[in-house]
């Protein structure tokens, strides 16, 4: 059950709107299911057609008699007096009676402060029900006394007086909201964008633009400059007396109010974790540049290795089973959950052309996990933060597998997210990683499938294979009938073909492969050890290659950047904090 708190100046309005037809003639039998006390009260909406304009103007003459008498007293206005509260239920629940939704209104308005039980100077309302599924309560905030009402915090009172009414009435539970989520549009916003043919609103695809571009920004003046590339307008806050940037707020490219001008949003407003601010917390973290090397690394496998001992050293106890120890503080945790977020958009850049989509949707449902009352040090994620922003720069797109083993254990990490979300009562993120899992786990397996069917195709003879089968036993007794049975065992039989080709003996690659992290969840176990050994392997090769190039005296060239360039036709906007 979802109430959205709203204010506004137009009482008649608002009413023409409930009772009206709708947008879209979508309001069918709009009528009062519950008011105020007062005898009598006119019901426009089972009126005569000829009544119904009168009827209107005389319903919102009575609730506004409160406001006009405080006006005429302190001889000014009364700013945005009129409350509106629209209450949903959520989608497969069942629908409410008349008589049902009465009582979530009486309950929504004594919780919110509008018109406490018992109290008979409370503001006058009204809920209209026009649809199955939903009601609006509208009210005028001035009390029959002449005060206005003690209604701070009401959207969040209404939000817990709707959790109790959900257990009570059988209604799907929805998590409980804890100040960290983004605004939800307005339906002013939404019906805007629809008329402009837009799928989201400005405020939500300004949004999700600015966490991409923050996510793979190295600086504040990157992050700006890329955002203006994007055609997107800025406009900065700054501060009298010592020119400082204080704050900025965006505005979607063509977005124009009724004078023509462009239409901002702060970036708290878009996101908490989008103000000046929260930015440069993250920035200070951040590379510069790529890092010299005088070995060029494969940067998918760097950043597959910084994604382990993310759950080595943040979630220790999602990597052992068998023994207790000691977890990370929450602030570095939720340090390394933040450079998570950005690496999913940095791979939604990078990786392979078929799985892009699937990761860019699960970087976007993972913006909303990233977000908690826990402060991050982001200091303690900088190895994982700058593993994210090599990839932009990497030369590949990881086709020879690189990113399909990033991808595996992205999915462990992001699961290990969830479970430590959901264990500290952060219900809104631990959703937001379950549906980001959705996405991940969908694109895993377009990245995975091409190279296990490849090396399912390379199988050892049968056997060879039964040799490996008999090392899988004597270094994973625990797991070896699961392993052998996993449909992914004849690609892993290929791998520990590769592993011995190297000069690893097959029973101490798996040994070393298995200690890596527990295979208890491992839903495919063959598959899990399968990218282990394969990074391994991998990591050999490089070692050796680094070596006979320094007994040679060489040194390799650093390649060209291939990182994502700005699109053309917009020019860079200027550091905002160079001239002052």
């Amino acid at each position: 059950m979802v109430p959205d708190v709203s204010t506004g100046s137009r009482t008649r309005g608002l009413l023409s709107y409930l009772f009206g037809p709708g947008r879209r003639d979508e309001h069918i039998d709009p009528h009062i299911v519950a008011a105020f006390a007062m005898p009598g009260l006119p019901d426009p909406g089972r009126a005569p057609l000829d009544q119904h304009h009168q009827l209107l103007d005389q319903l919102a003459d009575y609730l506004d008699q409160p406001v006009r008498a405080r006006e005429a007293r302190l001889g000014k206005s009364v700013p945005q007096h009129v409350w509106h509260c629209p209450v949903r239920t959520a989608p497969g629940d069942r629908y409410l009676t008349d008589a049902e939704w009465a009582e979530v209104a009486r309950r929504v308005v004594h919780a919110t402060g509008i018109a406490p039980d018992g109290d008979d100077h409370g503001c006058r309302w009204i809920a209209v029900r026009h649809a199955e599924d939903h009601i609006h309560i509208m009210a005028t905030t001035v009390r029959e006394d002449g005060r206005r009402p003690r209604n701070k915090r009401d959207g969040q009172r209404a939000q817990a007086e709707c959790r109790k009414i959900e257990k009570e009435l059988g209604l799907r539970q929805l998590n409980p909201g804890d100040g960290t989520a983004a605004p939800r549009p307005t339906s002013a916003e939404q019906a805007k964008a629809q008329r402009a043919g837009h799928r989201q609103t400005a405020k939500q695809w300004l949004q999700e633009q600015a966490q991409a571009v923050a996510a793979t920004s190295r600086n504040e003046q990157e992050y700006f400059s890329t955002l203006a590339a994007l055609g997107i307008h800025i406009r900065y806050r700054i501060g009298p007396e010592t020119g400082d940037v204080l704050g900025y707020s965006l505005a979607r490219p063509g977005d124009l109010n009724a004078q023509g001008e462009p239409v901002h949003f702060g970036g708290s407003t878009l996101a908490p974790d989008l103000s000046i601010n929260r930015l440069r917390e993250r920035f200070t973290t951040q590379p510069t540049a790529p890092t010299p090397r005088t070995i060029e690394p494969d940067r998918w496998r760097q950043a597959d290795t910084a994604l382990r001992d993310t759950v080595r050293f943040a979630f220790p106890s999602q990597h052992h089973t068998d023994e207790e120890v000691d977890s990370e503080p929450d602030s570095v945790v939720q340090a390394q959950t933040a450079a998570f977020g950005e690496l999913l958009h940095t791979v939604a850049l990078t990786a392979p052309t078929h799985v892009r989509s699937e990761l860019r949707s699960a970087a976007t449902a993972f913006n909303r996990a990233n977000r908690s009352r826990i402060r991050a040090e982001h200091q303690q994620a900088a190895a994982l933060r700058t593993a994210a922003k090599e990839l932009l720069y990497t030369g590949g797109s990881g086709r020879d597998g690189a990113a399909a083993a990033l991808l595996s254990t992205a999915v462990f990490v992001l699961v290990a997210i969830a479970h430590w979300h959901q264990g500290r009562g952060h219900q809104q993120q631990a959703a937001a990683a379950q549906q980001a899992l959705v996405h991940l786990r969908t694109a895993y397996r377009q990245a995975a499938e091409p190279v296990i069917t490849d090396l399912t195709r390379r199988t050892p003879t049968p056997k060879t294979t039964d040799r490996y089968a008999a090392q899988v036993h004597a270094a994973v007794p625990d797991h070896a009938e699961r392993i052998l049975a996993d449909p992914s065992w004849p690609a892993l039989a290929t791998a520990l073909a590769q592993a011995e080709t190297s000069g690893q003996p097959p029973h101490r690659a798996l040994a070393e492969a298995a200690r890596e992290r527990e295979l208890t969840t491992a839903d495919r176990p063959a598959e899990v050890l399968l990218w282990r050994l394969r990074n391994a392997t991998a990591d050999r090769a490089s070692q050796r290659a680094h070596t006979a190039r320094t007994r040679t005296g060489s040194r390799p060239t650093a390649p060209a950047s291939t990182a994502p360039a700005a699109p053309t036709g917009h020019r860079p906007a200027q550091d905002p904090t160079r001239h002052r």
